[in-house]
């Protein structure tokens, strides 16, 4: 392994921020703060009727009020070039804003009010007048609909008779679980500023990948891409709703027919509508098993909620194919269109929901064989791919559940629910298994040897909070043998060429396979002791050809989830008091902030698992408190002693050895939460989130039975 000048390895070395000092001091500029002289400010408007057609945008006395500068709508906004195919798919038509007088859903864009000063924008746009022919609307999930269908593409798997298997198991299970809408809320909204500067467009912005923005945006209004520059220097968060959004478009449009900088900055309340958020779920998990708990049927129905003008798929069932074999085997997905806004990925999408209804399946089946859960589920370890046959690259589970139960002192539980009092509480114990895939994109970097004897990283990395600057800037180190203090990043600028996006957990491991590879090629370059010209040596490289030529394996991220909780049985009250994961995540680049992602994970599992819930009201087809007095978030006090560890791990078949860990904290979490809440009451909780007022429902319906 290469050596740094201290002769330690850089990858591996917990590393402060590069960026951690701007940040703390203020010194660091987000989108929504940067400066241009003549810059102007943008507010959207938004429907409030759920299904319809506006009849009229009356912007007369709008255009009257002090500093408005225009007012733009679907009766004089620009023609959008919307029939394309951007990085993530079909354009969302959320993008083509303004372009026809229809209404598909509360909460949609109908104009867009630009004035000199955002106070200014924000109550000409609370002014603005907008009638509407309002249409019937449904909003309503629930599983059973026979509306319900099932999407074109690869969303069902199966091998066996999952029928007959039932019929020939003697322990079955067969139940239903359900999780509410879950809305991202970062830190940081959603903003973007807008402007031409000699020809050429520059967009500012808060998003997850400057080239799928950029390439976007480019489309959208028909400009040549080289015309298009995007920067997203700080992001204060993202979670996967920071793609292309309306805020972005309405900046490019009015920054374009005023020729003066624009900056649309979305409020709090305006993201529960226009930038995504996990659907509503319910999924049927039928399990089959021999007497020791051995499966024999594995199969998993998901249905979720979409919107009428996109398909969006929350593979929920996904997890079941990689994590346990069955002779009996099928996942599959449907769709209910409602009309509701198109939702988009959240932090593990498909894997937060689709484990928490499969790891509570599991624990019920432990429950019925009156098998230890965690025997359980490696009894049913698979050798290979369940579906697939393929070769895992790496697989710990087993490891995770080991380091796990002895960190987190599992062994001598007593398994019997409902038994252990510590005065008005009772007390449970519950674990999960999680997993995660583990991919790389084709990505591009540049590594520049500097004259003063520093090196120069260029990547298209997009750092939402994650520390990628210092990640890469650890790779460069190692690949070139140099301490890390001598090397400076450059990152999120479109200019810097096409780069894997922030997503997916696949952005740290694509961005340094292609810096390893540029280092490395530089390292070669570079003559020992001979000086570095004035414009110094630069290495390119491009990792298409590499990551396409990945031998055909199952590539999987895993881990073990612990939780331990308390319940007041007379309040309905949930306390988790610990939690602890243990992780199979690759090599580790940075412990100090990969620690920071995995106990922000499990953080958000149990948010997940005891507060957030999107309600609609089925009235006004909008969501009912939106904003975070009304969307409950795990706050301060309801996070408790919570550990992450991890095992060794790396993958064989990467440069530097990475998997990505910027999901599996959450996945597994939930469950973990609510199988402890079935230790400690004896009574399962199939539906998210575990509210007191379930909890005590819950209780007084197990009492009268």
């Amino acid at each position: 392994m290469t050596a740094t000048a201290e002769g330690k390895s850089a990858v591996g070395t917990a590393h402060v921020r590069l960026e951690g000092l701007d940040k703390v001091t203020g010194a660091a500029v987000y989108a929504g703060e940067v400066h241009f002289d003549g810059l102007a400010h943008g507010c959207l408007v938004l429907s409030t009727v759920a299904r319809g057609r506006i009849r009229s945008v009356d912007a007369g006395p709008v255009l009257a009020m002090p500093g408005v500068l225009d007012v733009w709508h679907h009766g004089n906004a620009p023609r959008l070039n919307t029939d394309f195919v951007g990085m993530l798919g079909p354009t969302d038509p959320l993008l083509g804003l303004f372009q026809n007088d229809r209404v598909p859903h509360a909460g949609w864009p109908v104009a867009l009010v630009v004035a000199e000063t955002p106070e200014q924008a924000r109550e000409a746009a609370d002014s603005l007048a907008v009638e509407y022919e309002a249409e019937p609307h449904d909003v309503e999930f629930t599983a059973g609909r026979p509306e319900a269908y099932t999407p074109g593409g690869t969303v069902e798997t199966s091998k066996g008779d999952v029928e007959a298997g039932l019929a020939a198991s003697a322990v079955v299970v067969d139940a239903e679980y359900t999780t509410p809408e879950e809305y991202h809320n970062s830190m940081e909204p959603h903003a973007a500023t807008a402007r031409w500067e000699g020809g050429r467009l520059e967009l500012v912005d808060s998003n997850q990948g400057t080239p799928m923005v950029a390439g976007d945006i480019a489309q959208l209004f028909s400009l040549d891409p080289e015309s298009v520059r995007v920067r997203a220097e700080h992001v204060g968060g993202a979670f996967g709703n920071k793609g292309t959004r309306p805020h972005q478009v309405a900046a490019v449009m009015a920054a374009t027919a005023l020729r003066r900088p624009v900056r649309v900055a979305l409020t709090r309340r305006q993201l529960f509508s226009v930038v995504g958020y996990r659907p509503a779920t319910a999924q049927r998990v039928r399990l089959g098993a021999d007497p020791d708990g051995r499966l024999r049927v594995l199969d998993h129905l998901a249905l979720n909620q979409t919107s009428t003008t996109s398909e969006y798929v929350e593979a929920s069932a996904s997890p079941g194919r990689t994590l346990y074999d069955a002779d009996a085997h099928r996942t599959s997905h449907r769709l209910l269109r409602l009309d509701v806004p198109t939702p988009t990925f959240m932090r593990a999408p498909g894997e937060a929901p689709g484990s928490f209804a499969l790891e509570s399946a599991l624990d019920e089946l432990a429950e019925k064989c009156g098998v230890d859960p965690i025997e359980l589920r490696l009894r049913n370890e698979p050798e290979a791919g369940p579906l697939s046959g393929l070769p895992f690259s790496s697989r710990n589970l087993r490891a995770c559940f080991e380091e796990g139960a002895r960190r987190f002192g599992w062994a001598g539980r007593d398994p019997r629910p409902g038994v252990r009092r510590e005065g008005r509480w009772l007390v449970g114990t519950g674990t999960a298994a999680a997993t995660f895939p583990s991919g790389a994109a084709p990505s591009t970097a540049a590594v520049t040897a500097e004259a003063d004897g520093s090196f120069t990283v260029g990547v298209n990395a997009s750092d939402i909070g994650t520390g990628a600057r210092t990640a890469m800037a650890l790779v460069a180190a190692e690949a070139l043998g140099v301490d890390t203090d001598a090397v400076r990043v450059r990152i999120a600028d479109s200019d810097l060429g096409p780069a894997m996006i922030a997503g997916g957990s696949m952005g740290t491991r694509s961005w340094a396979w292609a810096v390893s590879a540029a280092a490395r090629e530089l390292r070669e370059r570079l003559v020992p002791g001979a000086p570095v010209p004035a414009e110094g040596v630069t290495a390119r490289s491009d990792t298409g050809e590499a990551v396409g030529a990945l031998p055909q394996k199952e590539r999987y991220s895993f881990a073990s989830q612990f939780a331990e909780v308390a319940v007041d049985p007379a309040t309905g009250e949930v306390r988790v008091r610990r939690m602890l994961g243990t992780f199979a995540a690759g090599r580790i680049v940075n412990p100090l902030t990969a620690r920071s992602q995995l106990l922000g994970g499990m953080v958000w599992g149990i948010s997940m698992a005891l507060h957030e819930e999107g309600a609609r009201d089925q009235a006004s087809g909008g969501i009912v408190g939106g904003d975070l007095a009304g969307y409950h978030v795990a706050a301060n006090a309801d996070v408790p002693a919570v550990e992450a560890h991890w095992v060794d791990d790396p993958d064989p078949d990467d440069p530097v050895g990475i998997k990505g860990i910027g999901e599996i904290g959450i996945v597994g979490a939930a469950a973990a939460i609510a199988n402890a809440v079935w230790h400690a009451t004896g009574v399962r909780h199939r539906h998210l989130p575990i509210r007191p007022d379930r909890v005590l429902t819950a209780g007084q319906e197990a009492a009268k039975a």
